[in-house]
């Protein structure tokens, strides 16, 4: 199953310069050559191949914005985290390492991290031999952050933590681990400490590799912890403030889903155009049956809609413009469409939609976690409706 880039892939955008189009090509060919043809066979093993990720690094698709010193190309720009989101949502292979480690983890590494630290993380990050995870979600904690029960107790020279999390993207095969705890002694609470976890260190398990309905190819996991003593040299940012670190950095994990978002729906539609071309039902293609063009010049209009809002939020959020209210609208705005539409191009294929050797198939089923990852709907609504003075 392959999903060709749609029509609007290929065309120029304001937005983006002759360095991102040379890298939208690279890393196009790189995914065609690397991961479409595994696609079948990364869902079934419910993960993607360490081998795969090492040859990223080497095509230079890990890490770009690390410094030079560190190995990285020193190049802050999301435009090139956007390109490669599209990318990976028209491939439809590769699940959400690349936005996990560029998008979401890049940016606490590279602003929350002592000198130290980045001297021991970086280097085999942008190699390739590095893997992080962040775990914030409890099996009882919803989306109140501040109801975070993983506990971090004061050990000489470091904490003992506590708990447990779920749905930890790349949990399994992740190297260390970002843990949200609370201080034990937390005055408010809010106080929570981000202490990073190494794989191996006592009293760290990796519970189930959880089964989803979509993204079969991401690894996804419960993590337990029993009286795991992690170092002060692992704190990442100030004590007691990795509440006010995880807010900072939820902006470009939600920009990042929005942008996949867009892609799909782009790419959705397209499939769907496609096929309402080939297939006949009495006696002329299902395209010129009235309702079903109605259908398809809505979805379009959607789409295009969408497209020029992202666009717009994307040279925002590159200029430091773009407010968290501003993310939460774009996340809610295109994950919403993306499902509409998805399932909506469903509908169109019929029976055929509902197969598995569909490409539009795997695009419905993951597309529903968008619209609860990185902030349900719900929560959304809520931080815009608070912008607005209620």
């Amino acid at each position: 199953m392959t999903i060709a880039p749609p029509v609007t892939a290929s065309a120029r955008r304001p937005i983006f310069g002759t360095d991102h189009d040379a890298f939208r090509e690279s890393v196009r060919g790189f995914l065609a050559r690397e991961a479409v043809p595994h696609t079948e066979a990364w869902e079934e093993a419910g993960m993607v191949p360490r081998a795969f990720w090492s040859k990223a690094a080497t095509q230079g698709l890990v890490g770009w914005e690390v410094p030079e010193e560190y190995g990285g190309a020193g190049i802050r720009d999301f435009r090139f985290n956007a390109v490669l989101n599209e990318e990976m949502s028209y491939a439809g292979a590769v699940g959400d390492n690349f936005s996990l480690q560029n998008d979401i983890l890049v940016p606490y590494l590279l602003e929350l991290a002592t000198d130290d630290q980045k001297q021991r993380w970086l280097p085999p990050f942008v190699a390739g031999d590095l893997l992080f995870a962040i775990a914030m979600s409890e099996p009882e904690m919803g989306s109140d952050l501040r109801a975070m029960t993983t506990s971090a107790t004061r050990a000489g020279g470091g904490w003992l933590v506590n708990g447990s999390k779920t749905f930890v993207t790349s949990g399994i095969q992740a190297d260390m681990v970002i843990v949200a705890a609370r201080p034990s002694d937390a005055e408010r609470r809010g106080q929570l400490n981000l202490l990073v976890v190494e794989g191996g260190m006592e009293g760290f398990k990796r519970g189930r590799k959880l089964k989803k309905i979509g993204r079969l190819a991401q690894d996804t996991a419960e993590l337990f912890f029993d009286d795991v003593f992690v170092p002060d040299a692992n704190l990442l940012g100030e004590e007691r403030r990795g509440l006010d670190h995880l807010k900072v950095h939820l902006p470009q994990e939600r920009m990042s889903q929005a942008v996949v978002a867009v892609a799909v729906a782009e790419a959705a539609l397209d499939l769907t155009v496609a096929y309402c071309r080939e297939r006949r039902a009495f006696g002329k293609p299902i395209g010129e049956h009235q309702a079903i063009r109605f259908a398809l010049a809505e979805m379009r209009n959607e789409v295009d809609v969408s497209r020029a809002y992202i666009d717009r939020c994307i040279e925002r959020h590159v200029d430091g413009k773009l407010s968290g209210e501003d993310a939460a609208g774009a996340k809610l705005w295109t994950t919403e469409m993306q499902f509409r539409v998805v399932d909506r191009c469903v509908q169109l294929h019929g029976g055929y939609g509902y197969m598995e050797e569909y490409p539009i198939a795997r695009m419905w089923r993951d597309a529903r976690v968008q619209r609860i990852y990185g902030g349900t709907s719900e929560i959304l609504k809520e931080i815009i409706g608070r912008s607005m003075g209620f």
